[in-house]
């Protein structure tokens, strides 16, 4: 099977990367069911890459529909150590504006029911989150950001919601006293996901539009996010091919190692099933 230590992880309007040269179309099955589509892969900027669009071409899958552990752990069977996650997000700040950019350093989970975790069933396992988003790859995603010459904000915190409606203007308000930075659906349970898999993971949240808590602008539609998000997926293309080349093969930061000394479960009470299910996760850990 070829494989890939990138991947990219398309969003709203961003179902395929036209730009992979080399073209091939993986089907990969997983313990977790299928993932949200075929992976691509094929070469951009020189650099080998996966491609899978979270919600379905077509868009097909609801944030809440989106088979988050499949799509992760099929990744990972390719050798990824590190994703770019696409996603398009309301701005809960004044200063963040419709069309610019987003990289967020934190997150705030407001999903219900949504598997967030590999573990259970008989293996336990904690890792750290505290820092829920790779700076490493989160800087020479601002660092491309600035290079295509876009209009780009590096920190904040990201609010993700459970969807697929839109918030109330006491959500909005509620998030921005939070002093939250940008609202979108789809970043959880993927960062937690990657975090256990131990992938690098980072986002660039593409800015739509002001939520509903500002006075002056219009009423959300789903019109104007997706005019929106035409305007900016070119833009992240162009950051996605900048990118690629700076991603180092070399990892030193903590997500390469999440899972040291995090699986509490004693080796010998791990079921032969269980092991087989996540060997991908704890081959190098548990022994």
């Amino acid at each position: 099977m070829m494989n890939a230590s990138i991947a990219i992880m398309g969003g709203t309007n961003l179902y395929q990367m036209e730009d992979l040269d080399s073209l091939r179309e993986v089907r990969i099955e997983t313990p977790f069911g299928d993932p949200s589509d075929v992976i691509t892969i094929g070469e951009l900027s020189g650099v080998r890459a996966a491609f899978l669009p979270r919600h379905g071409r077509g868009h097909r899958l609801l944030p809440s529909e989106i088979p988050s552990r499949a799509n992760i752990y099929a990744l990972k069977s390719l050798g990824v150590e590190s994703i770019i996650s696409i996603s398009s997000a309301g701005s809960l700040r004044e200063e963040i504006k419709p069309l610019e950019i987003l990289i967020p350093d934190q997150l705030i989970d407001r999903t219900r029911n949504r598997p967030s975790s590999f573990f259970g069933d008989g293996i336990v396992a904690h890792v750290g989150f505290a820092e829920p988003f790779c700076s490493t790859l989160s800087q020479v995603l601002y660092q491309s950001s600035l290079d295509a010459g876009a209009r780009v904000h590096l920190g904040g915190t990201y609010v993700v919601m459970e969807g697929p409606q839109f918030s109330t203007k006491a959500e909005s308000n509620l998030h921005r006293s939070w002093g939250a930075s940008i609202i979108g659906m789809t970043a959880l349970p993927e960062a937690k996901l990657a975090r256990e898999a131990e992938i690098c993971y980072a986002t660039l949240g593409l800015v739509t539009d002001y939520d509903c808590w500002h006075a002056s602008e219009e009423v959300v539609t789903v019109d104007m996010v997706i005019n929106n998000l035409i305007t900016n997926a070119e833009t992240a293309r162009k950051i996605i091919g900048l990118a690629l080349p700076r991603i180092s093969p070399q990892r030193d930061c903590e997500c390469a190692r999440a899972l040291e000394n995090c699986i509490l479960t004693a080796p010998d009470s791990i079921r032969a099933e269980q092991r087989r299910k996540l060997h991908l996760l704890i081959n190098k850990h548990v022994t």
